[in-house]
């Protein structure tokens, strides 16, 4: 657990670096093609909740990270306008969505992760 806060760190930029270009570049890809276009907002967004939430350690910020994803996700929406591409409110619903799924999923594995006490130190 040692290493996976600061690996997560490293990724954060490249991560958003990655879905910033995926939503703006002109044309879709053959792969937007094969597969549903909410699933791969749901699909990048619960990265980067996951990534942020195993970034922060699993603690209250994570909250304000999410709510920044959700902004970066909605004005990604509106940009996605003037590259010739739709914009749509059911793809800000599956960034918001997939945010909230990987910061919980993240939540979950750091929770999983911590050591467990086993024995008290307690004694009579």
């Amino acid at each position: 657990m040692k290493w996976g806060p600061t690996l997560a760190l490293y990724l954060v930029w490249p991560a958003i670096a990655l879905v910033v270009w995926g939503e703006l570049k002109p044309t879709p890809s053959e792969i937007e093609t094969l597969v549903w276009d909410k699933a791969l907002h749901f699909t990048a967004y619960f990265g980067l909740g996951g990534i942020f939430c195993m970034a922060l350690k699993g603690d209250r910020r994570v909250l304000a990270a999410i709510l920044g994803l959700a902004a970066l996700g909605g004005v990604l929406e509106i940009v996605q306008g003037f590259t010739g591409r739709d914009a749509s409110f059911y793809d800000e619903a599956a960034n918001i969505l997939g945010a909230f799924c990987g910061a919980g999923a993240g939540w979950l594995l750091i929770k999983a992760l911590r050591p467990k006490i086993l024995v008290s130190a307690k004694r009579d």
